[in-house]
């Protein structure tokens, strides 16, 4: 079983990190998934209907399996990621995060609860917390992961200061809103999306930060992602991963049958 403060320090390795984005809140499908060979799993709530007391039911499900959840708001809310943390997320993802104020915004939700108003202002402008209350938010925070999605033009160019934050944890790429931003929507092979990815993998490594992408290409395309200095991996999707499942086996019946059958293919969820 791991611990958010455990899958945290694992951020700062080199050694690649898996994870899922799930979907599906049915009660059967903890026990699917448990078996995987997962790290972690990954919930959407920016693009995923799910309400919040299903959300925490999730959560609090999957974090006593030892698959700590990451939780993607909808916006960039800091009550939103408190919530969050509230409901058992072990981390939450900030999405199209450009600016590294947002990160010191998220920091003081995420990594200096209970503080709020006036005293949570003043700390982060870097006013010393009493020996007391800094010894009660560290422990009552430590197991609390803050990532932020890197997933544009400009988060591109802010992409040093935002590594600057030091509880900041990992940069998480948004491959579709990335490739939109960079003209070339879905071009997931173009030479200038590849190029993008390893200048923001390689900057996190570099910066001490967990680097990260959620992708659904093949396998064996996603190594060099990890060659790159990718080390959270969010592979695919289980309703992405059914899809495809169901398309190849149903194919084959109908191929052994020598029938027809629909070939079509739909596009992967926009995340």
């Amino acid at each position: 079983m791991m611990q958010g403060f455990e899958l945290k320090g694992r951020f700062k390795e080199d050694a690649p990190l898996f994870g899922t984005l799930i979907v599906s809140p049915s009660p059967a499908w903890p026990e699917a998934v448990r078996d995987c060979g997962l790290d972690f799993i990954f919930i959407d709530t920016e693009h995923i209907a799910l309400d919040r007391e299903r959300l925490s039911w999730m959560c609090r499900t999957y974090q006593a399996m030892g698959l700590p959840p990451l939780v993607r708001i909808q916006d960039q809310d800091p009550c939103a990621a408190t919530a969050i943390l509230d409901d058992g997320a072990t981390g939450v993802v900030i999405p199209y995060v450009e600016k590294a104020a947002t990160v010191r915004q998220m920091v003081g939700a995420s990594k200096m609860r209970p503080l709020k108003g006036h005293r949570l202002e003043t700390a982060l402008d870097g006013k010393p917390l009493e020996s007391g209350l800094c010894s009660y938010v560290s422990k009552r925070t430590e197991n609390n992961i803050l990532v932020v999605n890197i997933e544009s033009r400009p988060a591109m160019d802010s992409l040093d200061t935002i590594l600057a934050e030091k509880d900041l944890d990992a940069v998480l790429i948004g491959p579709h809103d990335l490739s939109s931003s960079l003209g070339i929507p879905e071009d997931y092979g173009n030479p200038e999306f590849m190029k993008a990815c390893e200048t923001i993998l390689g900057k996190a490594r570099r910066a001490g930060k967990g680097a990260g992408i959620h992708h659904w290409l093949a396998p064996e395309q996603q190594v060099s992602f990890v060659e790159m200095g990718a080390n959270i991996m969010i592979h695919s999707a289980d309703i992405i991963l059914f899809r495809q499942g169901m398309q190849r086996d149903l194919q084959a019946i109908r191929s052994a049958l020598g029938l027809r059958g629909s070939s079509a293919g739909a596009s992967p969820l926009n995340i």
